[in-house]
Order: structure tokens, then sequence, then C-alpha cells
């Protein structure tokens, strides 16, 4: 049964059908079963699934299966040794492959809304030849007839990480790996992390987390003074402690870790580097597509609240769902005996669909715990390490230039402008929030240097265009794993992508190894970014070769609205709706939604 459920996890081609989910608008966003892009992470497109947001954020990998899903015989590697017990893995090309290595034990039952805790130690050698279920979340599940319906899938045993490293390693620079997904979908397979191992030299370590309100939840029935809802924050650090305590034993180096993630992961990474949680945790960050986002805790009650209400209803806890929000919203024994009621399968589909809006599911909460209450605007960076910052030049495609506003537009030129005035103005301004804003932010108290780079292989000025996408929601992923999540959306074998990978993958390296990306191989030196010289890597390709320059690509806020205003290309009825219902509430939007008077989604649906 299990290898049954996970071949539907791991299934089907990334389609256009499959990111549909993405482009859901205002409030009928969180109707749709979810994520952050479901196309762009391939986290969470790794369910059958129009997984429904962040692909998440997130496929249909080229080959994401492992070599014990389709070979008659595993490989097994050598037998290494962990905190709890013995784990055996298995070695396909040169690469061994330990699965499912436990960091934690199961979040099951009263452990589902507390601090991890420590798994149970075993005697026998661990089997960690196979792929384990994902952390439960909404996904799809496909019967004999290929009929496929939104259901939650996954399991709560889901403290656990993936590490590939070679037989002969010793020493090697370590790569931890955040999953993207909106925080709500996704799993550790979404970068594989053969070819980093053979191209870079160092150990990869890939990590599973709680997702969705499993993963947070700040209700205060469920915690006691001192306590945080960021229960997904606590997971990881604790992934990242066993990493410190333990990947010795797996060739890799406990004082050389980098923590990097995608999209959700991403914005966990830039979370991490304020936070008191994960102090001395990790030497290095990379942030791919990631930028500053906090929720507000008592806001967040509220909206997390609402999203439960209907279930409190349901199981007659109130009349009406304004009643069941507002009991939810009490600290009392009562509420929390029934949340601990609810079903894991019940709990997964909500908050679905986010979109890349916080107010639809707020995590990441400042409770001054783990993360500062005033966020990112306290300016103290606990863990002051050597960061880069990635984004692709086209990062709001998959979000909001395949909203079905555009289908209601008769004339086909004036589809393809409002779709280009999407694209160009969505982007600008998420591509800018992942990267450049937060190192203006952060420069004046930052003392560790800070390299940024943007990704235009495939946007409108690319020598190398994709019709649709742009340089999408994770347009760097097949440069670091040729088995990628993205193989049926676009083709990237051409000899200028690979061309483009192998140059930055010297730069990768040699960041992972000393902290500054330049050094050996390199062809172009990869400036650190300051406010007095906003200097950025830019990569690109033609069909055979890749280009690497660099530039200052900064825009402010104030900058692409003044743009957007002026420009004429849509109408002004299109352009007011595209600004006050495709480009709102995003995490980029706050001064786009000031300037337009756009709704505030943070808004009680029961306010009086």
């Amino acid at each position: 049964m299990k290898r049954k459920v996970f071949a539907l996890l791991m299934g089907a081609a990334m389609t256009v059908s499959l990111l549909a989910g993405c482009g859901a608008t205002g409030q009928t966003e969180t109707a749709a079963p979810a994520a952050e892009s479901t196309a762009a992470e391939p986290a969470e497109a790794e369910t059958t699934v129009e997984s429904t947001e962040e692909p998440a954020d997130e496929s249909a990998a080229a080959d994401t299966e492992s070599v014990a899903e389709t070979a008659e015989e595993v490989v097994k590697s050598s037998e290494r040794e962990t905190a709890y017990g013995k784990v055996v893995g298995m070695t396909a090309d040169d690469v061994e492959i330990y699965y499912g290595v436990p960091y934690g034990a199961d979040t099951a039952g009263e452990n589902r809304w507390k601090a991890p805790q420590a798994p149970a130690a075993w005697t026998d050698t661990k089997d960690c030849t196979e792929k384990e279920l994902p952390a439960m979340q909404l996904g799809t599940v496909t019967n004999d007839a290929g009929e496929s319906t939104p259901a939650a899938i996954g399991t709560t045993d889901c403290l656990n990480l993936d590490i590939y490293t070679k037989a002969d390693a010793e020493n090697l620079p370590v790569l931890i790996y955040v999953h993207g997904g909106n925080n709500q979908t996704g799993n550790s397979f979404e970068i594989p992390g053969n070819d980093m191992v053979k191209n870079d030299g160092i150990v990869y370590v890939s990590l599973n987390y709680r997702l969705g309100l499993q993963g947070f939840n700040c209700l205060p029935a469920l915690l006691e003074d001192g306590e945080t809802g960021n229960f997904a924050m606590l997971d990881i650090a604790a992934g990242l402690q066993w990493v410190r305590d333990n990947i010795q034993k797996f060739g890799g180096d406990p004082a050389n870790v980098t923590v990097s993630g995608f999209s959700a992961g991403g914005r966990d990474v830039m979370a991490m580097l304020l936070s008191p949680t994960f102090e001395g945790l990790f030497d290095k960050a990379i942030a791919f597509s990631g930028g500053m986002t906090v929720a507000d805790v008592d806001a967040s009650i509220v909206k997390i609240a609402e999203a439960i209400a209907p279930l409190a209803v349901e199981d007659g806890k109130a009349a009406s769902e304004a009643e069941a929000a507002k009991w939810l919203c009490e600290d009392s024994a009562e509420v929390k005996d029934y949340l601990y009621t609810i079903t894991d399968e019940r709990l997964a589909p909500l908050c679905a669909n986010a979109g890349i809006r916080m107010s639809v599911f707020p995590h990441l909460y400042g409770d001054g715990i783990v993360l500062p209450e005033d966020g990112f605007d306290s300016n103290t960076y606990v863990n002051d390490v050597p960061l880069m910052m990635l984004t692709g030049s086209s990062e709001f495609t998959f979000f909001g230039c395949l909203d079905q506003y555009f289908e209601t537009i008769e004339d086909a030129d004036q589809k393809a402008a409002a779709v280009k005035f999407t694209d160009t103005y969505g982007s600008d301004f998420y591509r800018v929030f992942n990267t450049q804003l937060s190192a203006e932010k952060m420069d004046e108290s930052y003392n560790s240097d800070m390299y940024l780079v943007q990704v235009n292989y495939g946007g409108q000025d690319s020598a190398s265009p994709i019709p649709m996408f742009g340089a999408f929601h994770g347009i760097f992923v097949p440069m670091l794993s040729t088995a990628n999540n993205y193989a049926g959306l676009y083709d990237f074998s051409a000899a200028g992508y690979a061309d483009m990978a192998a140059k930055y993958n010297v730069y990768l390296k040699n960041f992972l190894a000393t902290g500054d990306p330049n050094g050996d191989g390199t062809e172009v030196e990869w400036p650190v970014w300051t406010s007095a010289d906003k200097q950025t890597l830019i990569l690109d390709a033609d069909a055979e070769k890749a280009s690497v320059t660099v530039a200052d690509v900064f825009k402010s806020n104030a900058d692409i609205i003044a743009a957007l205003d002026a420009d004429e290309t849509v109408t002004a009825e299109q352009k007011d709706y595209i600004t006050k219902n495709i480009m709102n509430g995003r995490w980029f939007s706050a001064d786009l939604d000031a300037h337009t008077g756009a709704a505030d989604l943070w808004a009680s649906a029961f306010a009086e």
C-alpha cells in the first residue's frame, strides 16, 4: 500500500492544467485545493495533483523516482552511524543516498502541536533505501480508472531527512535544502542531490517538516506562555541540529554547513537569519526566490480561526461560522481539546491555494520567540553569515499570468497585452522582493557579504525566451539537478542552458566551500552587493552558450508603480482589475495595494 500511494505522489508530467490553481484571485482563491504555485516548486507538483499552489509556493520530474522504485535489485550502501542507530542506504551512479533518516519522532496525537521530540533509538540497522511519504498535505489521489480527486496525503511521521554523499566523502561542505510549497505542500525530493554531490563536491541533505496548519498554528488554546506556533521552524531547527551532530559520519564537515531553500523554503531561510532558535546552526545561507515575510500573530489568529470555523460548525460547536471563529480564538481547554480531535485529513485542505498571499495561510509568526515581534524591522540578524539570494526575472508568471480573468478578454491582442502587463510588473515586484529589497533593507546592519543573482533565461528579453512562463519561479532548478520537476514544461537540454548551469555551479561550489563564489573556474567577478554599488550577477544563454554578466538591475517599488501608472498598453479597466485582484495581497504588493486602494485581505470575514 505504501508503494502504491508513493507512486501516485511521484507520477505525472507537469501540464498547464496542473498550474491552473495558481491564478485564482481574491476571495475565490481559498476555495481551490492548494499551494504557493503548483508548478513552480517541484515539491508541490510532485503529487499527481493539480497540487494547488506553491508548486508550491512548486512535476513531472524527469526522473525523480529512486532506483529503489525502478530497479529489480537495490545496490545497498555501506552502513553509517547516527546518534539513534545505524542506517543503510542505496548506491546509484556512485552516489550514496539515505532516504528518510529520522531526526524527530512522529508528530501524531499529542505531538501534533508540540516542539519536535527526539526519535526513538533503534537497534537493528534501519533500511533507508526507499523514499518515505511526505508530510501530511493536500494532494490528489488517482483511482484505477485514472480519475483524480483532491485528498489529504502523506504522514504525520515526517520528521526525516535525505542524505546524498559518496563512499569516499570526507570533511566536505554540507548543503541543507528546505523545500518549497508555501509551507503547505511539497517534500524533500523536490531537488535530488545526485548532481550536486558529483558536480559541487558536497554532502547534500534535504529536509521534510510539518506543513500547513500542522506546521504553523498560533491559536491561543494550543500554546502555553513562552511557546510558539512556528512548529515547522522548530522542526527545521531540529533537522539542522541533527546535521551538526551526525553529518561527519556521512563525510560532511559539521563546521561548514550552508542552509538553503526555494520559495517558501527560501523565505524560511531568510527568517532563520533573524531567529535565535537557529543561532549557531549554519555557517552560510542561500535563498532561492525567498524574500522577507513575517506574519502578525494577532491577525493570524483571526484568519486561522476563520479557516477552521466551518469544521467547528459541522461538528456542532457553534451555530454559525462567525460564532465558531470567535470561539476558536478563545484560550480554553475546551477549544484545545476540540482542535486535537480534528483529523489530519480534515486539516490538510484548510487555507488552501494561498497563492503567495500570507493572509490566506498565515505563517512565520513574529511571536518574539522564534522570530522578533517586529520581524525584519528589528534589523537584528542573529545569524549574520555569507548570503546568496537568487531570483528569476519572470517570477510572477505561474501566479498571475494563468489567471482565469484573461479568458474573459475576447480580443486576442488585448489579452496578450494584459498578460504581458501582468508579467512585466508582477514579475518586477516579485524579483526585487526576492533579492534587491531584502539586500537594501539588510545592508546597513548586516555585516557579512551578500551576493545577488538573477536568471534571465526564458524571460521577455532573454536570448532563449520560454513562451508563457518566461524566467519562471524555479527556473534555476534544472541548473542544480537534471532530474527535476520541469521536464514536462520545457526542454532544458540545450547546450546553452547546460553551459549556464555549469558556470553557475562553479560559483556555487566556491560559495559552499568558502562563503565567496569567486575563485577558480569563474570567468566574471561576482561583486558583493551593497546599497552604494547594486551589482547583481545576470545569467542567460542562447542555444549554444551562456552569458554571464554583472549589472545594476535594482528598482524600487516606487519605480515600478510609476512605470505601471504610465503604461498605456492595457485599458484603464484592465489595469484596475489586474492591480486590485491579481497582484493584490501578495508577498510583494503592500506598496501597490496602498497605492491602488485594493481590499485588505487580512480583514476579518466576520467583522462587525
